[in-house]
């Protein structure tokens, strides 16, 4: 058995390698991965010497000759075996290769584009490819956690299966197709966005049972994310929770870990987000938001859950909750809802978000998340009395609700729970006017929209149901008709500059 190596990331090759050897192989390498190998007392033989020419263009051209891709690429026939015979030239049964770290190189700030260049890697995802392509003669690894079943394929059975060859050969396309994907939208800066999704999943169905349904990962994607998540009890996730999930996990990631938070979403808009001083309270104020839409929804959690906050949700039919760990005695309580899907995920405090992608007949619209947020100091009060440091969080909470409702939004709030939540209306009097009627009778002191006021008339509204502040992007070429509203009815209003569009 002749086995080619040449690694970029050389983290556990020198046990692999002893093992090889001591199953009879012949190692091949390149220069800096042979001196790494030549370390552990293992014989390599250097590429130069199958090749008899040597390394040349400062290392650029070492691997790209017939001696390597003829012994690759040779299928098992009479005829490749005769040709290969005559040209003296002999197989390679394994190519254990990983590439230049391009990706991690341009990730740096003082990245050059002769830097960037000199770390793309040409005969490492030729001889891949060659090797992946002649999967049925050829292994090929690219990846070092498939190090140990390998070896152990060839110590129990004297060979890798076929169904271990195919496995590493579509890994290894996989491989070099991310690294011409990460190429490719260095050098276009943005004009080219290659992206690889993987893992497929198929769902019992989409939106509908009429419809159906796949999901993927997003390729090398380090975003918070569902699909990175834990399930430990409950069904399998269907289309429809992970799209609600993903809004309630997306709403939950705007607060941060100093209080505790729950949101509950009910297709994919949240119909209630509280806080409170502990996990327990944070829940029941989002509860109390809309007792009747959070039947059958999804609840994201930023806190460990607790018995105390199971016991609260035992008894409510939901279809997921999300947290990032769930106690030994909140998986008893919640344990005996056995079709309730529990997920936990990691929620770090400085997420990095994967853009925005949706389809259009033809294409894709692609946009960066928003992650834009505003600061207390940035608040601008332009109508009645000035706001305590209480009154701006409280505005500034409400805010960050209607964020992550469904254009028009309007979201009515107290005591940093939502009391009324309207979304996806086709003007903001009818979403003002639904809001708070939900909020009716139960005090509610901020209305937050989540763009500009075209009109007073959402002013006057919000007058008669007793709000006292007001938060709003502004921007109309009619904003003084609401600042003068809101002077004469008595009401703050403030101005974020800031505009959330959902849709």
């Amino acid at each position: 058995m002749r086995v080619l190596i040449s690694l970029s990331d050389k983290q556990g090759i020198e046990s692999f390698a002893k093992g090889l050897v001591e199953l009879g192989a012949e190692l091949i390498s390149t220069g800096n991965t042979k001196k790494y190998l030549e370390e552990f007392g293992l014989k390599v033989t250097s590429v130069s010497e199958v090749t008899k020419f040597p390394e040349i263009l400062e290392g650029r051209v070492k691997t790209l000759h017939p001696f390597i891709h003829g012994g690759l690429l040779a299928k098992n026939t009479p005829e490749h075996r005769g040709e290969l015979e005559g040209l003296g030239i002999k197989p390679i049964d394994m190519v254990v290769v990983n590439l230049y770290p391009f990706e991690e190189t341009v990730a740096k700030e003082d990245v050059t584009l002769d830097l960037a260049l000199e770390n793309i890697d040409i005969g490492g995802p030729t001889m891949i490819r060659a090797a992946a392509k002649n999967f049925q003669n050829v292994v090929v690894l690219t990846d070092k956690r498939d190090y140990p079943k390998v070896l152990q394929e060839l110590k129990e059975q004297g060979e890798v299966s076929f169904a271990t060859r195919k496995g590493l050969a579509l890994k290894a396309f996989t491989h070099t197709a991310l690294y011409d994907s990460a190429i490719i939208n260095y050098l276009s800066e943005g004009e080219k966005w290659n992206i690889l999704l993987e893992d497929k999943e198929t769902l019992r169905y989409g939106e509908n049972p009429h419809q159906k349904g796949w999901v993927y990962k997003l390729a090398n994607d380090n975003s918070p994310s569902l699909l990175r998540g834990r399930q430990l009890q409950g069904k399998e996730m269907s289309y429809n929770n992970y799209n609600d999930g993903n809004g309630a996990l997306e709403a939950l990631l705007e607060f941060s870990s100093d209080k505790a938070t729950a949101v509950a979403v009910k297709h994919s808009t949240p119909c209630g987000i509280g806080q409170g001083g502990n996990l327990r309270e944070a829940f029941i104020n989002c509860k109390e938001s809309d007792p009747l839409s959070i039947f059958g929804g999804i609840v994201a959690l930023n806190r460990e859950v607790d018995r105390e906050t199971a016991e609260e949700m035992k008894d409510i039919f939901l279809e997921v909750i999300i947290a990032p760990k769930f106690s030994t005695e909140a998986l008893e309580v919640l344990g005996k809802k056995k079709n309730l899907r529990l997920l936990e995920v990691e929620l770090p405090e400085t997420p990095q978000f994967t853009p925005v992608m949706k389809t259009i007949q033809g294409g894709v619209l692609v946009q960066e998340y928003d992650e834009k947020t505003i600061s207390l100091e940035e608040m601008v009060v332009v109508a009645g009395k000035p706001l305590s440091l209480e009154e701006k969080e409280q505005a500034l909470f409400a805010f960050k609700c209607v964020k992550h409702v469904k254009s028009n939004a309007i979201v009515v709030t107290k005591d940093f729970k939502t009391l009324g939540i309207s979304g996806g209306q086709t003007s903001r009097i009818d979403a003002a006017r639904q809001a708070l009627e939900k909020a009716e009778g139960k005090g509610a002191t901020i209305l937050a929209s989540d763009a500009f006021f075209p009109f007073d008339d959402v002013v006057r509204l919000a007058a008669e149901k007793g709000i006292k502040i007001i938060i709003q992007p502004g921007g109309s070429i009619n904003d003084q008709l609401s600042i003068k509203a809101c002077e004469e009815l008595g009401i703050t209003m403030v101005f974020t500059n800031v505009r959330h569009f959902k849709h």
